[in-house]
């Protein structure tokens, strides 16, 4: 079984790819290269894809691409490459953004987290410790940290930082999951996958990290995502009282 991959949407990175990917794929744990990547582009008319080509050829089988037509939601970008990891036979599965608001470097806590204390579920969280974001303005800030307030009020999950898109799963949590059924496609995505690795029982830890706002390229955050979140939470809580969460054995 293959160890792990790090999958990273893109959209309009042309910026950021060349250096996120590098950071990544330089990564060593006891002098072992640990992570592959999988980059997910929507079409970037940037031509993100074309430099990630480029990439492929001086780190040979361990950059892979999907190349999809048009901007197709982050969530169908995370489920794609999961299903592509999933069946590539990688027993660990991470996901960060492209922007280096996730620092590499925390790649392998997250990683050891779940390898070594046989975590199903490491989240890299900014409210675990404290608030660690720098350079969001303070209302950002604000509506983030309430929003996770929100998510735990109404799904009472115990996690701290719900719209965290910073993690590591184990293979077994992305097969119980049942990706196809997944009803969000933005942001809400991301509280959506920690309810139901809850619901199903995984064992979740939270990892701080410091989050710090991208200083290259354009954010993807919209009013139109937020209130995906903000009313979809709501629908997620009441579908899960109707049905039953048991993991296959």
């Amino acid at each position: 079984m293959k160890n792990c991959i790090v999958i990273i949407p893109t959209y309009n990175e042309i910026e950021n790819i060349e250096g996120i990917i590098k950071e990544v794929l330089c990564l060593t744990h006891k002098n072992d290269s640990v992570f592959d990547i999988l980059i997910v582009d929507d079409g970037s008319p940037d031509g993100t894809a074309n430099k990630v080509k480029e990439l492929q050829k001086e780190f040979p089988n361990r950059i892979l691409l999907e190349e999809r037509q048009g901007k197709l939601g982050l969530g169908t970008a995370y489920i794609h490459g999961f299903k592509i990891a999933l069946q590539m036979g990688y027993e660990y599965i991470c996901e960060m953004d492209a922007d280096f608001s996730h620092r590499p470097v925390d790649l392998l806590q997250l990683y050891l987290t779940c390898k070594q204390e046989k975590k199903d579920l490491a989240i890299g969280s900014r409210y675990s410790n404290g608030v660690t974001v720098i350079n969001w303005p303070i209302g950002r800030v604000l509506m983030s940290y309430f929003a996770s307030w929100y998510v735990r009020f109404i799904t009472g999950m115990p996690i701290m930082d719900t719209t965290a898109g910073f993690k590591c799963y184990h293979r077994k949590v992305l097969e119980t999951i049942e990706l196809d059924q997944i009803k969000f496609i933005g942001y809400a995505f991301q509280i959506e996958m920690k309810f139901l690795a809850w619901k199903y029982g995984f064992s979740i830890t939270e990892v701080p990290i410091i989050f710090q706002d991208r200083t290259k390229g354009v954010s993807k955050m919209s009013t139109k995502i937020f209130n995906e979140a903000f009313l979809g939470v709501i629908q997620m809580k009441l579908r899960s009282l109707f049905r039953t969460f048991h993991r296959k054995s």
